[in-house]
């Protein structure tokens, strides 16, 4: 089983690797296109701030859960949020750091939760319960597929935990 630690220091770690690539990134019509080859979906502003709100969304469910014996909670309406949140009009460097403290607020989180709470039973929008431990881990690994895609890089079919 992984320890809470371990998933703290798994986000860490790609806080670290990922903040100075995102703001290496220019500032401009770029970042506000669609970020696929087909010319379709969601631009660089628009798929980084899903990653605030999963980051949003996903801070309430750990910290309920660290406080509950079991959490049930809403799953999150992915577009609406990107749509009514207006990030396509955010500056791309204010958008990364609005990213940055969102997520940097879940480490220390994450690292105080005792190791036991990681198998509290959460269950999202309806779906089948998973644990806590699940939860988080599954976090860090869809932030770092959204990143490969904001970052346009080849996509990581299975990341190395």
């Amino acid at each position: 089983m992984t320890t809470a630690r371990g998933l703290a220091a798994s986000l860490r770690a790609v806080l670290d690797r990922e903040t100075p690539l995102l703001l290496a990134v220019p500032d401009g019509p770029a970042t506000t296109r669609p970020n696929r080859p087909s010319g379709k979906g969601w631009s660089m502003r628009e798929e980084l701030g899903h990653l605030v709100d999963s980051a949003v969304n996903n801070h309430a469910r750990i910290a309920r859960a660290a406080l509950q014996d079991s959490y049930e909670g809403p799953g999150y309406e992915q577009e609406g949020w990107v749509a009514v949140h207006g990030y396509a009009g955010i500056p791309w460097k204010e958008l990364v750091g609005i990213w940055h403290a969102h997520n940097a607020i879940l480490v220390p989180l994450v690292a105080n939760l005792p190791d036991g709470k990681l198998a509290t039973p959460c269950t999202v929008g309806g779906g089948p319960p998973v644990t806590l431990g699940s939860l988080v881990d599954d976090y860090v690994l869809h932030l770092r597929h959204h990143l490969d895609q904001v970052l346009r890089r080849e996509r990581v079919k299975r990341y190395p935990r």
